[in-house]
């Protein structure tokens, strides 16, 4: 069996951290700041579909670029959730973290389902900007190093996320890649 990495372990404490943590403290500031939105039920059911909905659209993204990752960002036998090589091709021709974009809007999905205003408002817009700067400051600085001067030429053509209708379509359809 392959073991995690002590670097993924770090960044699934840091998700339980932020998704946890988050819950407990918004309940908190809820039940005292937006206690009316908290016992809403018309609230709830709202905020339980639009947050089913974005969760969805995360997981598929996040699933569809991950599955992708591992078919052509690994060779030979490495721990789960490793790569070695450098992916430049189908959605990582479009941008460089398109995981992460996913990703990014889990806590937003995770305070939806929760039906938390502070939550939704405050805490999640947070922890969606730590992300970016995780990304920044962690993610990009360790591809630096494992790829090098590849990943450097990558960052200089390859924006850090897009957009465009194209490449959002490409991370969420249902056959995103070509795996020829």
């Amino acid at each position: 069996m392959k073991k995690i990495s002590y670097d993924n372990i770090f960044r699934i404490i840091i998700w339980f951290i932020f998704l946890i943590g988050g819950a407990i403290v918004s309940i908190h500031f809820d039940k005292i700041y937006f206690y009316d939105w908290f016992n809403s039920t018309k609230f709830h059911v709202v905020s339980l579909i639009l947050g089913y909905l974005l969760l969805k659209l995360v997981l598929k993204a996040s699933r569809n670029t991950g599955r992708y990752l591992a078919i052509m960002g690994r060779k030979g036998v490495l721990p789960r959730l490793e790569t070695n090589r450098l992916v430049t091709t189908e959605i990582y021709a479009c941008m460089r973290h398109p995981m992460h974009l996913g990703l990014l809007f889990f806590p937003l999905a995770f305070a939806l389902l929760l039906g938390s205003p502070t939550f939704i408002l405050i805490i999640a817009p947070i922890e969606m900007v730590l992300i970016i700067l995780m990304i920044k400051w962690y993610e990009e600085p360790r591809a630096i190093k494992k790829f090098g001067v590849a990943y450097e030429n990558y960052k200089k053509t390859v924006p850090f996320f897009n957009f465009e209708t194209n490449c959002i379509k490409k991370l969420l359809s249902d056959v995103p890649f070509d795996n020829n």
